[in-house]
């Protein structure tokens, strides 16, 4: 008889284990929650909806849905995950009072949005302060891109309505760029109905609004503040915000290539258009910019800089009705100045890396923002800060323990590779010891994380 040979080996299967944790890698976000001092920001800002003689606090409670959320879970009862493992995370509350904090919190509307952001925003000039020169503001400079993320929801869900892509749900994000050597964090979701437009000025307005809140004091106006959108973002309302007397941010928004600036396009020589440039300092192939000046600038603020772009298009792509010479046209407006000698080159490259943004609404996306699981729409802006929070926790992770490589690593990567590790609960001296296997590969990346959290201060 010969002996069947298998690709995996046979082991028998139990379920009376005792002392093996789970997901022991989240014990990494719960310790960023502690070191950036989250949890006593979130229980301070909703103890108004804390009831006499409550077991579960609210703040720990939401905290909670967060953590779940950035390990991977996509509703309110994941947060089972959580609370099969009471070593790591703590007591969790029961699926019925989680459902009721989110009824109550939805119920308070504004009152409760801005206690659960202010509660962000203060937390958050902690952690760029704790962050040194990894933070996003080590330039001196700040960079919020804009942008509208499609989420689908069920057509019986409140306020869901056909898109024009013919899909549901269109809230409006602001993300906090952390440049090359980073990631990004969230600063902004405004849930709006499925039909609404998507170059509305007073949706970018207030979306930007809600971003400045949530940066620390001296970047909520000024020059070291930039602002970026797409064309969405290039209106004359939306921008004569931006330039406003006082506010005074800088931005760079895209622009519509309307026929008068195609018109402009086609009269500026050969001359005036400089090679476009890489990231490190190589000239970009097949790629140009100019200035544009004159009549197109009328009507706009002071001050503002239209910068045009033609570059070869990829193979296979169609050109379009407002290309020209069979090159490929974009435009973008800024209010930084030439005196800031800046080359517009530089300007156009500052430009194009707005194209990170996609990347953080990918890492939404696989972060609770697949769909939006619950039904009204005050509820589902509720579930709209969970995500926030746990994009947050997500960025704050890496930016405070990660170096090299990891430091770059998106969330699905950080919760296969570090999340989903699972661990030997030990008790020895009355203290609970967590013991990662030493043969998983990334079992030093966990360990040098947790040293380097343990190196902070702790909060107050």
């Amino acid at each position: 008889m010969k002996k069947r040979i298998e690709s995996y080996p046979r082991v028998h299967i139990e379920g009376g284990g005792r002392a093996v944790v789970s997901q022991a890698g989240g014990v990494l976000l719960v310790e960023t929650v502690r070191k950036s001092g989250l949890d006593t920001a979130i229980s301070a800002a909703l103890a108004p909806w804390r009831r006499p003689r409550a077991v579960h606090d609210p703040g720990k409670i939401l905290l909670d849905v967060a953590l779940a959320v950035a390990l991977g879970g996509d509703c309110l009862a994941d947060v089972a995950t959580l609370r099969a493992e009471p070593a790591v995370f703590g007591p969790v509350a029961s699926d019925p009072t989680v459902s009721r904090l989110i009824d109550k919190l939805a119920a308070a509307g504004p009152k409760a949005l801005t206690a659960i952001r202010s509660a962000r925003a203060e937390v958050r000039e902690r952690a760029w302060g704790l962050a040194g020169t990894s933070s996003p503001d080590t330039t001196g400079q700040v960079i919020v891109d804009l942008d509208g993320v499609l989420v689908l929801a069920h057509f019986d869900k409140q306020d869901a309505a056909a898109t024009w892509k013919k899909s549901y749900g269109h809230p409006l994000m602001g993300f906090v760029d952390h440049g090359r050597g980073g990631t990004g964090e969230p600063v902004a979701a405004l849930l709006r109905p499925g039909n609404a437009g998507s170059n509305t000025a007073a949706d970018h307005v207030t979306a930007t609004q809600l971003a400045l809140a949530q940066l620390p004091k001296r970047y909520r106006r000024g020059r070291s503040t930039l602002i970026r959108t797409d064309s969405a973002g290039g209106t004359h309302e939306f921008v004569a915000w931006l330039a406003k007397r006082g506010r005074w941010l800088s931005h760079s928004v895209g622009m519509t290539i309307t026929d008068a600036i195609h018109q402009a396009v086609l009269r500026v020589p050969a001359s005036a258009w400089t090679p476009a440039v890489e990231p490190g300092g190589e000239i970009r192939d097949g790629a140009w910019t100019a200035e544009l000046d004159g009549d197109v600038l009328k009507g706009w603020p002071k001050g503002m800089r239209l910068i045009v772009r033609k570059e070869r298009p990829h193979p296979g792509a169609q050109l379009r009705l407002t290309d020209a010479d069979g090159l490929r046209l974009t435009c973008f407006a800024t209010n930084t100045t030439n005196t800031t000698d800046i080359p517009i080159a530089a300007l156009e490259l500052r430009r194009r890396q707005r194209a990170r943004a996609e990347d953080r609404i990918r890492n939404a996306r696989a972060t609770g923002l697949r769909n939006l699981p619950l039904h009204d729409t005050a509820q589902n802006q509720i579930w709209l800060e969970i995500v926030q929070l746990a994009l947050d926790l997500l960025a704050w992770l890496p930016m405070l323990a990660l170096t090299g490589k990891p430091r770059l690593w998106e969330p699905r990567r950080l919760r296969l590779r570090l999340f989903s590790a699972a661990s030997q609960l030990v008790t020895t001296a009355r203290r609970r010891h967590l013991r990662f296997t030493r043969h998983w590969p990334w079992t030093d990346v966990i360990t040098s994380a947790i040293q380097r959290l343990d190196a902070l201060p702790n909060p107050g």
